[in-house]
């Protein structure tokens, strides 16, 4: 049988249903729910002459219709993460390689070139300590 809880968390999707189902039912008939299962239940038993069985059976394939698409809704989002796990993954590797490549490229630069990498790496150590002494005192 359906709870209370099930029936309010899907109401608004829940009572579409019950009017497509039941088109006898007005909009203030399934208005009446309030959270009360059976009050719910015997408005449409008075309203529509079915039986509580078939009534309760109508809410239990429901109730398993969206455990279903809750299921379906679950897989998608799993799926989704999954994807991204791996471009994620994917694309640190590329960039992790593209650190490797450029790394070994300055390397054989100063290796080559040890007199003028090192003149570079005082300038830009100059550079940078003015403006950050700039900056400082700007504050």
């Amino acid at each position: 049988m359906i709870n209370q809880q099930t029936l309010q968390g899907n109401w608004n999707e829940i009572k579409g249903k019950l009017r497509s189902k039941w088109g006898s039912l007005t909009d203030d008939d399934v208005m009446v729910f309030n959270g009360n299962v059976d009050q719910l239940l015997g408005t449409i038993q008075r309203k529509t002459g079915e039986a509580r069985e078939s009534v309760e059976q109508f809410f239990e394939q429901l109730s398993c219709n969206g455990g279903s698409t809750i299921g379906r809704a679950g897989e998608a989002v799993r799926a989704y993460a999954q994807q991204a796990a791996e471009t994620v993954q994917e694309t640190s590797k590329q960039a992790a390689g593209s650190v490797r490549e450029r790394y070994a490229e300055v390397k054989d630069m100063v290796q080559q070139r040890p007199a003028e990498s090192l003149a570079v790496c005082f300038a830009a150590g100059l550079i940078t300590g003015v403006v950050v002494t700039l900056l400082l005192r700007w504050r």
